[in-house]
């Protein structure tokens, strides 16, 4: 088989939702890039936040913020953040509406005055619909910085807990020029809302990359789990969803792999013949 290009979505498919990478994927990984292929993750984290095992992972490049940063080999070919009168506007709305929230960079995780305490249940239920049990925030989010200027120019994405769906509904009407999602729950059960710039998506980036790379999206294979993925599987000339994946990222996968904690990297790299 020819060289591939490999892009993975972080949680839900190459780590589980305790954060936990299976020791089949590292190998799977590892394997792959001695086979010479190239190994991308792709995920709404920004770079901040890959820490714990996925720091053992040797990758040739990163997307994050969903689509608002790109790094191949150290070099960053694309970083498109909030700009800071951006950040203030919404950072001033959230307040108003005295709504807690954390704000998204490479240089780190910022929350909110309150964030810590108001931020407690909501992680704990978004855990528990995961079937884990976190009991505060700090286990969540480790690296998260609390009492720092929350203007700032360098934010990926700004994420924050919803009292309400029209709380969403709300900040959709107030930012339409921006990309507003929600996440942790399905329609009016979901617990926080995103917002992001408004031409930011997963598939954009994996298109901006493949063609600073050179390479034609039929030699790229893509894995998500997630709504949120769909764009990328979409670009790809291979889309795996993984078996622990949403409905309708599998309704349009070209193939569902096994769960995440069920060998689901590595039983789809040895379909694939990638190892």
């Amino acid at each position: 088989m020819g060289q591939k290009i490999i892009f993975l979505d972080v949680d839900g498919t190459l780590v589980d939702y305790e954060n936990r990478l299976p020791h089949s994927a590292l190998r799977a990984l590892e394997k792959a890039r001695k086979a010479g292929h190239l190994i991308y993750l792709a995920t709404g984290r920004s770079k901040a936040e890959l820490y714990g095992e996925i720091s053992q992972v040797a990758y040739d490049g990163y997307i994050g913020g969903n689509g608002s940063y790109i790094e191949v080999a150290d070099q960053v070919v694309k970083e498109e953040t909030l700009s800071y009168e951006e950040t203030k506007a919404i950072v001033d709305w959230l307040e108003a509406r005295q709504l807690e929230f954390y704000l998204e960079a490479n240089s780190g995780l910022y929350g909110s005055r309150n964030f810590e305490k108001r931020g407690q249940p909501t992680m704990q239920a978004y855990s528990k619909s995961k079937g884990k049990e976190i009991t505060t925030v700090k286990e969540a989010f480790p690296e998260l910085i609390l009492g720092a200027d929350l203007y700032r120019s360098d934010i990926n994405k700004i994420s924050f807990i919803l009292d309400s769906y029209q709380d969403y509904l709300d900040a959709c009407l107030a930012f339409p020029e921006m990309k507003l999602g929600t996440w942790g729950g399905v329609g009016e059960e979901a617990l926080f809302g995103d917002v992001a710039r408004g031409n930011i998506n997963k598939g954009n980036a994996v298109s901006e990359l493949l063609a600073h790379l050179g390479i034609n999206a039929k030699d790229s294979l893509a894995f998500g789990d997630a709504k949120v993925d769909i764009p990328m599987l979409d670009v790809a000339g291979v889309g795996v969803a993984m078996g622990n994946g949403g409905p309708e990222i599998q309704a349009m996968a070209d193939f569902i792999t096994k769960d995440v904690n069920e060998d689901g990297i590595w039983h789809a790299f040895e379909y694939f013949d990638l190892l």
